[in-house]
């Protein structure tokens, strides 16, 4: 018998012996509504984090042929409103979230097809792994979209897709969907039945107000609880890392790790994350780079922008390479060994975890 259960059967008083005064008891608990701490404590007292949700990973090569028979088979309108195909976590008994925090899916625009505009109370991004030609049009601001970007649409913004080319586009959403539905916040608006603005310009509004390094305008000098920024540029992104593993080569500790560089996309106005519900970080590894084994409070979700190597979770190895898609429950194990230069972004749902204390980090000793 493992410690774990052990401790489990201890907190349960697994040796209380059943009396008819006691059956009566819970019978009559049951009859009011009620339930006894002692006969659930390992269900709530658990002596680390024990999600529903699994380890998984999608295959972008299974992902993007899906999403392009959808594309045939389903238009865009209302209704179904987006052509969008969530992952569904194969722990959480067939909800349509990645974890019980993180709504993510695949969503795929034909040629010349408009996405109409709507708005909802849960905060969502996009980023691109592949493609361009895709416009997303926030509040009438149209934003374009590009491999390496990272986008807003913050809550209660109305946002519509259109796309320009002749070729479809997929990209991968994440929004904070499931914590919503915990919590009971949704709200939900339709829009107009076209998006509001099908320019294609190539810098949106908000960029040219905000997309400056360290320079934001006096005429927004509120803070705001989600970025301005529309659009995260990825040539700022991938020069943000390569100078990061740049300065380690010169000998300053560049670098979070030896080998590996990474940023967090914040919000200018405040120096936090984007969103209050959402962090997004991009990592970029030196080839035979291997992280240190975490365990963290919350979960993740990555994705795979370039290069290949080997997520390592709960012990188990799994071959990643461009588009692929891991999820990481809260306090599973997790580590990376980069193969090849080896590009991911991640997005979690640490602001949430912070900002409630609830954040703990273990990295493991190899030595013990």
């Amino acid at each position: 018998m493992s410690s774990d259960t052990a401790d489990a059967e201890d907190l349960q008083n697994a040796d209380l012996e059943s009396t008819p005064e006691l059956e009566q008891l819970y019978a009559d608990f049951a009859a009011h509504h009620l339930a006894p701490l002692w006969t659930q404590a390992s269900e709530v007292l658990t002596f680390h984090p024990r999600s529903d949700a699994v380890p998984f990973v999608w295959r972008w090569d299974d992902l993007y042929p899906l999403a392009a028979r959808s594309g045939e088979l389903v238009p865009v309108g209302r209704g179904g409103e987006r052509r969008a195909i969530a992952l569904a976590n194969p722990g959480l008994g067939g909800a349509p979230y990645a974890t019980p925090t993180i709504w993510a899916a695949i969503q795929y625009l034909g040629p010349r097809e408009t996405a109409p505009e709507h708005r909802h109370a849960q905060n969502a991004f996009r980023f691109v792994v592949e493609g361009e030609g895709v416009w997303t049009v926030v509040n009438g601001d149209p934003v374009a979209m590009r491999r390496g970007d990272f986008l807003l649409t913050p809550g209660w913004n109305f946002h519509g897709h259109h796309n320009d080319t002749d070729a479809p586009m997929a990209w991968i959403d994440g929004l904070d969907v499931p914590l919503s539905d915990h919590i009971d916040i949704g709200f939900f608006e339709y829009g107009t039945e076209r998006v509001t603005d099908e320019a294609s310009p190539d810098i949106s509004r908000s960029e040219r107000l905000w997309a400056y390094p360290g320079l934001r305008p006096l005429s927004g000098l509120d803070e705001r609880v989600s970025s301005p920024i529309a659009a995260y540029r990825w040539e700022y992104t991938d020069r943000a890392v390569a100078e990061q593993l740049k300065l380690e080569d010169e000998g300053h500790p560049a670098t979070v790790e030896q080998g590996h560089a990474a940023i967090r996309y914040v919000n200018p106005t405040t120096g936090g994350d984007v969103m209050p519900t959402l962090r997004a970080e991009f990592h970029r590894l030196r080839e035979g780079t291997k992280t240190q084994v975490r365990h963290e409070v919350g979960s993740s979700v990555w994705q795979v922008f370039d290069g290949t190597g080997v997520f390592v979770i709960d012990g188990v190895r799994h071959a990643m390479r461009r588009g692929d898609l891991a999820v990481v429950p809260s306090w599973v194990p997790w580590s990376i060994e980069a193969e090849s230069p080896f590009d991911l972004f991640r997005f979690n749902d640490g602001p949430v975890i912070e900002r409630l204390g609830f954040a703990r980090t273990h990295i493991v000793d190899p030595e013990k």
